[in-house]
């Protein structure tokens, strides 16, 4: 068939088969533009975590890992204590506390007594067993999964005197602050946990 055969167009006027094609071409590209613009208004979390007991570990991981399968740009900045949450050896062993903790079943005179804390943490990962929720470091590997940027605060690495090798493997490490500033300024929700 000739590029010049006349085609009858939706409003009757004759088009011929490469006005048609060129403006087949020109729809594909408008809908490629239009699908990166919509790739650009991902919408974007950071979350500064600073904390580092058993407790605490959960809530940024999980948060991180919802928004991600939601299709969000997450960013978790991990900061002084925080950072023991993806330090591979560390993380194995954080504790719950129970001293100045309202919802723990105990008066804090008790709380406060050698061992509690452990007794606290072994409570609670029965819990999380007996209930079947995904482990802290199933949470780092879901969270990686997901394509989350676990970050490491390069300035507490140094601080705390850990090496990069420490950290599980997918962290990204040697964070500054400004970085995570920029993702925040960036960012649709910002989160301190």
């Amino acid at each position: 068939m000739s590029t010049d055969t006349p085609t009858e167009a939706t409003d009757g006027e004759p088009t011929t088969e490469a006005e048609l094609r060129a403006r087949v071409e020109e729809l594909e590209d408008t809908v490629a533009t239009l699908e990166s613009e919509v790739g650009d208004d991902q919408q974007k979390m950071t979350i500064v975590s600073t904390q580092g007991s058993f407790d605490m570990a959960y809530p940024p991981l999980i948060l991180a890992s919802t928004a991600a399968a939601f299709g969000w740009d997450v960013v978790v900045f991990h900061t002084f204590w925080g950072l023991d949450i993806l330090h591979e050896e560390k993380s194995q062993n954080l504790q719950l506390s129970a001293v100045g903790n309202p919802n723990m079943p105990m008066p804090n005179a008790l709380a406060a007594l050698p061992g509690m804390d452990r007794m606290a943490t072994k409570m609670m990962e029965k819990k999380i067993d007996d209930n079947g929720t995904a482990t802290i470091e199933e949470l780092i590997d879901l969270s990686l999964d997901q394509g989350v940027d676990l970050q490491a605060c390069q300035m507490t690495i140094e601080l705390m005197d850990y090496d990069e090798d420490d950290f599980y493997d997918g962290v990204t490490t040697g964070v500054g602050a400004a970085t995570a500033i920029q993702h925040m300024a960036e960012s649709d929700v910002q989160l301190l946990v």
